[in-house]
């Protein structure tokens, strides 16, 4: 990847100008930046490095990569480097409208479809081909036929996706891709490891079968991929899985290995299933329905099928997709749960009418928004997690519930630095707790619910006396200390050496000031 040819149009006034003009790459334009403030979601370094006539900006990404926005919201990656940009918008002038041919489509149809475009460019400029031949052999850059340059777009197109998602800066939300290519559904990248491991435990290598299944993520991939791949031979090593998977306790996919042992409806099962369901507390309720000793075959079958027709299935694409984000981050595959994450709460910030309750449609299901702020979260992207979890304590009815996603939402301030807008989070709540406008509050003070509260008033004093804000955080020590005088029982204990420890953090920071 190099940069040859920006570098010989930096240098050369003359070969910058036609760059420009007609090809649309103007580096005059740089200087000032792009429509909105942007920043890549995976947190890499992007700089403008030219426009375009109608708004939009080339970025330079940290690996070389060329990131076109347009100013609408649309935005890919163009070349794997500057050169390689260069070469795709002086080759192909008619980029912007090539972004949706692949080399799919044929050599004679991309080349027809290019040629339309062209003689349309030639129709405003007919000098368009000298200059392209002029800046294409003073840049050093190869005459590549117009089919090449579509096969170089459309790869560089299908890298946007996860590592270039590009972002408003301000409202968090993520720019569109440019092109309309199909991608690999996530489920795919993520399954790939556990396929693998599937047919190693298939072959029968105890060796492999050691490795997979002391693996907490890698045993949960095989039983995904056993979910969705089935097979007659698999009961042993079925069995060996649910037995190993009960050291995570009750997961989903102890209870798919319990479902898929029992499709098998061998009733000399049932000895292992019941040792199983009494591993703890948790996996007792989890599987509490497994049936009783002395069942037969039909029973168990019975049991089995309909757990999984409603809980699992063979389709990977029907699995919704917070078990693909979690996986795909038990993987360290960050970057594709990131994008999943976004992409999902930008569709819930633009249309909210998709949480309505299929069977009360004038009640919201704020769930997915609880989740999403979980999962990102998870990811390590807390400004995302915070976005979804201002949206999700908004929408909540209760004031008990509302008060409780506000208080998470003024962790997730605090942790992002952001102090006073933790400090305006915290003043809602205590308003909530004055007036809260339903009796769902009745018992607050007497429970870990005003446990809580308390104890975020307090992280939050400790933060702003962290900051140097010793006034910010005097005035609201004592609004924290109001809350705990409320507070009795247990409530009120466990509260009680957090406060002294703030109380002292505050009177030591008076003492300095």
């Amino acid at each position: 990847m190099t940069d040859h040819a920006l570098r010989k149009l930096r240098q050369d006034p003359r070969l910058a100008e036609l760059a420009a003009f007609p090809f649309d790459f103007d580096l005059s334009r740089a200087a000032h930046g792009h429509v909105e403030p942007v920043r890549l979601a995976s947190g890499g370094p992007i700089e403008v490095v030219a426009g375009s006539g109608s708004g939009g900006t080339y970025f330079g990404c940290a690996d070389g990569s060329v990131l076109y926005a347009d100013s609408e919201g649309g935005a890919g990656i163009i070349g794997s480097s500057a050169d390689e940009a260069l070469e795709v918008v002086i080759g192909l002038p008619c980029w912007f409208d090539c972004v949706n041919l692949s080399p799919h489509d044929g050599e004679q149809a991309v080349l027809a479809r290019v040629a339309e475009l062209e003689a349309e460019l030639r129709e405003d400029d007919d000098g368009f081909y000298a200059a392209r031949e002029e800046l294409r052999t003073a840049l050093g850059l190869p005459a590549r036929s117009p089919f090449d340059l579509v096969t170089l777009l459309h790869t560089a197109l299908l890298r946007t996706e996860p590592d270039f998602l590009l972002l408003n800066e301000e409202e968090g939300g993520a720019y569109r891709l440019l092109d309309q290519h199909p991608r690999p559904p996530l489920w795919e990248p993520v399954l790939a490891r556990g396929r693998a491991d599937l047919a190693l435990l298939r072959a029968g290598d105890r060796t492999a079968w050691d490795a997979v299944v002391g693996d907490a993520v890698r045993r949960r991939l095989a039983l995904r991929a056993a979910q969705f791949d089935r097979a007659d031979g698999d009961l042993d090593l079925l069995r060996h899985l649910l037995r190993r998977e009960t050291e995570s306790s009750m997961t989903d996919e102890l209870r798919l290995a319990a479902v898929l042992v029992g499709r098998h409806g061998d009733v000399t099962d049932l000895p292992l299933l019941h040792e199983v369901r009494e591993t703890d507390f948790d996996t007792h309720c989890g599987l509490s329905e497994i049936p009783e000793p002395g069942s037969d075959a039909a029973e168990l079958t019975r049991w089995a099928e309909e757990l999984d027709d409603m809980m699992f299935g063979t389709d990977p694409a029907d699995e919704g997709l917070a078990t693909w984000t979690d996986l795909a981050l038990d993987q360290g595959l960050t970057e594709l749960a990131r994008v999943a994450l976004i992409r999902e709460l930008d569709e819930i910030f633009l249309d909210r009418s998709i949480l309505r309750r299929p069977g009360d449609p004038a009640r919201l299901d704020t769930s997915r928004l609880g989740r999403l702020a979980c999962a990102l979260e998870r990811a390590g992207d807390l400004p995302q997690s915070l976005r979804a979890q201002r949206l999700y304590a908004a929408l909540q009815d209760t004031a008990w519930d509302r008060i409780s996603e506000l208080r998470d939402q003024a962790r997730l301030e605090r942790t992002c630095g952001h102090l006073p807008q933790a400090v305006r989070t915290l003043a809602s709540t205590r308003a909530l707790l004055a007036d809260p406008g339903d009796d769902s509050l009745r018992h607050w003070s007497r429970t870990n619910f005003g446990r809580f509260i308390a104890e975020e008033h307090y992280a939050l004093t400790g933060a702003l006396a962290d900051a140097g804000l010793p006034e910010e955080a005097r005035a609201l020590l004592a609004l924290a200390d109001a809350i705990l005088g409320e507070l009795s029982g247990n409530a009120a204990t466990g509260a009680r050496k957090l406060a002294e420890e703030t109380s002292e953090r505050v009177g030591d920071l008076t003492g300095l000031s």
